[in-house]
C-alpha cells in the first residue's frame, strides 16, 4: 500500500517584481491563476492533505480558494525552509511523505511529478530533487561517483560552481519524519534567510537507514516545466510555453489550427473533430466548439457554446450559445445571453444581447437586437433596432413571431410584439403590438387595413411565380 502523501505548496513571497496589486500566484495564465495550475498538477497524485503557505497578500489567495486547500501562514518570509516549517502543523504524523511544490512554478506536469515520487518511493532516500538544465539560481552538487552531495544558491556560490549546468528547480520531496525533525535544527544562512536546500547536505551527513545514497535526483524531460514566473516577462514566456502545448493537443487530437501563431486558447477549452481555427482567433474561458465548425479569422470567443458545423468570422460572442449550422459575421458582437438556434443567420455587423434567435431566421445587416426573442424563419431587414431601454433599470422584451417580415430600418419600441406572419414596412416605428398577419407602416406605425394587405401579399405571390 502506497504511503500518504501530504503537499506543500509555497505562496508567501511578496512577488515584488510583479509590480502588481494582485498577488503572483493569481496572475492568469491561459485564463487560469498560476495556483490553479499547480494544484491541477498535484490532484492527480491524490495527496492526503494539500497546504499552502501564504504571507503578503494572503486574504487574496484565500479569497480565491476558500476551503480547497489548507492554509498556514509565514509573516514576515523567512525563506523556503521556515515557509515549509509553518506546515507542519497539518501534517506531521498524518502523511510520510512531502511533496514540496511552488505557486509560481506552473508548468510542471503531473506526470513528472509522479515520476518524482515514484523514484522516492522505490529508492527510498531521505530527499528527492527535481532537477534539470533550467534558469533556476540552485546549482547542483554532485561527488566524484556523481551521486548529489548538496545545492548551493546563486548567492553563495564560487565562480566554479556558477558555472554547473545542473540547476536545482525547487521541487522536491520527504521523508515525513525526518523532515520535520531536521527542520527544528535549521539554521539561518548566509543568505539571512532558512534555506530548504541546506538539508541536502545534511542528509549526506545523515545517511540513509534503508543503504542507499540519501539523496535521489530525477531530472525533468523538459527545463520548460520547472520555470518560475517572477516577472511579467517570465509570465509572457510561461504563455507562450502553455499556448503551444495546448494548441498541439487540439491538432493531434483532429483540429485544424492554420496558423498557431496567433491563435489563442484558454485551458479547458474543447474543440471538436474537423474544425478549423483561423488565424486571430481566441478561444478563451468556458468555450467548447464543435465539430466542422470554422472560427476566424478574427473571431473572439469567450464563455460561449458553438454546435457542429457553424461559422463564425471575425466577431465576438460573449456567454453566446450557437446551435448546429448556424452562422455569424463577419463584424457581428453576441453579447451574454444570445441564442442563435439551427440554421440560423447573423450577418455583418449585428448586436444582440439577451436575445434568442430562433431555426431558420436571419439577421443580415446593421441591426441591434436586446431583450428580445425571435420565432423560426424570421427575416430581420437591415437597420432594424429593438429600444429595449426607457431610462427604467428593467430592461423591456421584443417579440417577433415566427414567420414574421421585419422591413428595413424599423425601431421596435418595446415592450411590444410582432404576431406570427406580420409584417412592418421600411422605416417605421412600432410602438403597439401588431397582430399576427397583419402589416404595420408608418411613424409612429399603424396597422394597414387586412384587405389591403391580402392584396400586396397576393401581388407579391404572382411576382414571385413569375420570377
Amino acid at each position: 500500500m502506497p504511503d500518504s502523501l501530504g503537499v506543500v505548496i509555497l505562496a508567501a513571497g511578496q512577488g515584488t517584481r510583479m509590480k502588481s496589486r494582485l498577488h503572483k500566484v493569481l496572475h492568469p495564465l491561459a485564463g487560469v491563476p498560476l495556483i490553479d495550475h499547480v494544484l491541477a498538477s498535484a490532484r492527480p497524485l491524490a495527496p492526503e492533505r494539500c497546504v499552502l503557505v501564504i504571507g503578503h497578500g494572503a486574504e487574496q489567495v484565500r479569497s480565491h480558494l476558500g476551503d480547497s486547500v489548507l492554509y498556514s501562514l509565514q509573516d514576515p518570509p523567512r525563506g523556503t525552509g521556515d515557509a515549509v516549517r509553518t506546515a507542519r502543523e497539518h501534517l506531521e504524523g498524518i502523511t510520510d511523505t512531502v511533496l514540496v511544490l511552488y505557486g509560481d512554478t506552473p508548468l510542471v506536469s503531473s506526470e513528472t511529478l509522479q515520476r518524482l515520487l515514484e523514484v522516492h518511493r522505490s529508492e527510498r532516500p531521505l530527499v528527492t530533487i527535481l532537477t534539470g538544465r533550467t534558469h533556476d539560481p540552485g546549482r547542483v552538487l554532485r561527488d566524484a561517483a556523481g551521486r548529489v552531495a548538496g545545492v548551493v544558491e546563486e548567492k553563495l556560490a564560487s565562480p566554479e560552481q556558477l558555472d554547473i549546468p545542473e540547476r536545482n528547480s525547487g521541487v522536491c520531496v520527504f521523508q515525513g519524519d525526518w523532515l520535520w525533525q531536521e527542520l527544528k535544527k535549521l539554521e539561518v544562512s548566509g543568505t539571512g534567510e532558512y534555506l530548504l536546500t541546506d538539508l541536502f547536505a545534511r542528509a549526506v551527513d545523515a545517511g540513509n537507514a534503508h543503504g542507499g545514497w540519501p539523496i535521489s535526483a530525477v531530472e525533468v524531460a523538459d527545463p520548460l516545466e520547472a520555470m518560475g514566473i517572477n516577472n511579467r516577462l517570465q509570465l509572457a514566456e510561461a504563455e507562450e510555453v502553455l499556448r503551444r502545448r495546448l494548441l498541439s493537443q487540439l491538432m493531434l487530437s483532429g483540429v485544424t489550427v492554420v496558423d498557431p501563431g496567433t491563435t489563442y486558447v484558454h485551458m479547458g477549452v474543447q474543440v471538436g473533430l474537423d474544425t478549423t481555427l483561423l488565424p486571430g482567433t481566441h478561444l478563451l474561458g468556458r468555450t467548447t466548439i464543435g465539430s466542422g465548425c470554422t472560427v476566424g479569422p478574427g473571431s473572439y470567443i469567450i464563455d460561449s457554446e458553438v454546435g457542429d458545423g457553424c461559422t463564425v468570422r471575425y466577431s465576438m460572442l460573449e456567454g453566446t450559445r450557437m446551435e448546429s449550422g448556424s452562422d455569424v459575421g463577419p463584424y457581428s458582437h453576441l453579447r451574454d445571453g444570445t441564442r442563435v438556434e439551427s440554421g440560423a443567420h447573423l450577418g455583418n455587423f449585428v448586436e444582440t444581447k439577451n436575445t434568442r434567435i430562433g431555426a431558420g431566421s436571419a439577421c443580415g445587416h446593421f441591426s441591434y437586437l436586446g431583450d428580445t426573442d425571435v420565432g423560426e424563419n424570421v427575416n430581420i431587414g437591415a437597420g432594424t433596432i429593438t429600444a429595449n431601454y426607457n431610462g427604467t433599470p428593467q430592461k423591456q422584451p421584443t417579440t417577433i413571431r415566427s414567420g414574421a417580415f421585419i422591413g428595413v430600418d424599423t425601431a421596435l419600441v418595446a415592450p411590444v410584439e410582432v404576431g406570427e406572419e406580420a409584417r412592418t414596412g421600411a422605416g417605421s416605428v412600432v410602438t403597439r403590438d401588431v397582430p399576427a398577419g397583419r402589416t404595420a407602416v408608418g411613424v409612429p406605425a399603424r396597422l394597414v387595413p387586412p384587405k389591403a394587405t391580402q392584396q400586396a401579399r397576393a401581388q407579391r405571390a404572382r411576382l414571385g411565380e413569375k420570377e
